[in-house]
């Protein structure tokens, strides 16, 4: 049983350089937000470069500390006629153009074990996806690359069950794991977002971040996965002002003809208008320095 009065912050984890989730809060400009963003799937390299290229930017602007994500496969489909992705080959081209061009920390899911040796030796984090964060083989395969974890929490899980699949990843020596919180399954076809969430993970000791597109899907709501953008600028600001230690964000160009999640992303001038007040949030909740 986690204390009533859990810890107030996790320990901090460097998913890359430059990159840090977790530890004493602070406000962005002591230390900078971490925002995880780019197109759900992987596109064409016009796709790919563009949004790597304005988060980049972004990152010159405001006070983030960004990665770049996009996926090489989307095995979880609602429909077999759903987009999937260029295949780990390509995907891990694209990615890898991210890196020389923008210097960007990039990261990407992988499903198999087979996956991750490959995806570690372009990428600076293995992300978990939030079915598979119970699969013990691909988690113990991810953590022995030495790359840093992400891992989505499954929307089946209770945030204290997450502490296991953190003792899996250590139990290779691997201990840069951070937490994505994408809301849990709440009757049919409907995710929620509940904000103790955060607080409960600190408890724990874990690092966590907000997915805040994912956690507006609207699962199995047709042949591909509906879900309600409108919604992505207030639970993010309440995740935020709950404890949040990152967020992640999926960005598309143009939302309606993306071939993934196209019900959830957000356009690139959206999403900065949003991490502009979440910076506000953060700036308001974390309490001031002694001098």
């Amino acid at each position: 049983m986690i204390d009533e009065a859990p810890a107030p912050w996790s320990r901090r984890v460097e998913l890359a350089p430059g990159v840090a989730v977790g530890g004493a809060p602070a406000p962005p400009e002591e230390s900078p937000l971490p925002v995880v963003a780019g197109p759900c799937a992987l596109e064409s390299e016009e796709v790919v470069l563009g949004v790597a290229g304005w988060l980049a930017d972004l990152a010159r602007r405001l006070p983030i500390a960004p990665g770049f994500k996009s996926s090489f496969d989307k095995a979880n489909r609602s429909s077999l006629a759903s987009y999937r992705g260029p295949g780990l080959e390509r995907g891990l081209e694209l990615l890898a153009r991210v890196r020389e061009v923008t210097g960007l920390a990039v990261l990407t899911d992988v499903h198999a074990p087979e996956q991750c040796w490959p995806a570690a030796e372009v990428c600076d984090v293995l992300q978990i996806p939030a079915f598979l964060c119970r699969q013990t083989d691909l988690v113990l395969a991810a953590a022995e690359t030495g790359r840093a974890l992400n891992v989505k929490k499954g929307q089946f899980m209770a945030p204290e069950e997450m502490a296991r699949v953190i003792e899996k990843a250590a139990s290779v020596g691997n201990e840069r794991v951070t937490v994505t919180e994408r809301g849990v399954s709440f009757g049919y076809r409907n995710l929620i977002v509940d904000m103790r969430s955060f607080a409960l993970l600190h408890a724990l000791g874990i690092p966590v971040i907000y997915d805040a597109t994912h956690s507006l899907q609207l699962p199995g709501s047709g042949e591909e996965t509906g879900g309600e953008r409108r919604f992505a600028e207030p639970l993010a600001r309440a995740a935020v002002a709950a404890g949040a230690d990152g967020v992640f964000l999926e960005v598309h160009p143009d939302p309606e003809t993306a071939r993934s999640d196209r019900s959830t992303q957000l356009p690139p001038e959206r999403a900065e208008a949003l991490l502009e007040s979440l910076l506000a949030v953060r700036r308001a909740v974390v309490p001031p320095r002694s001098a």
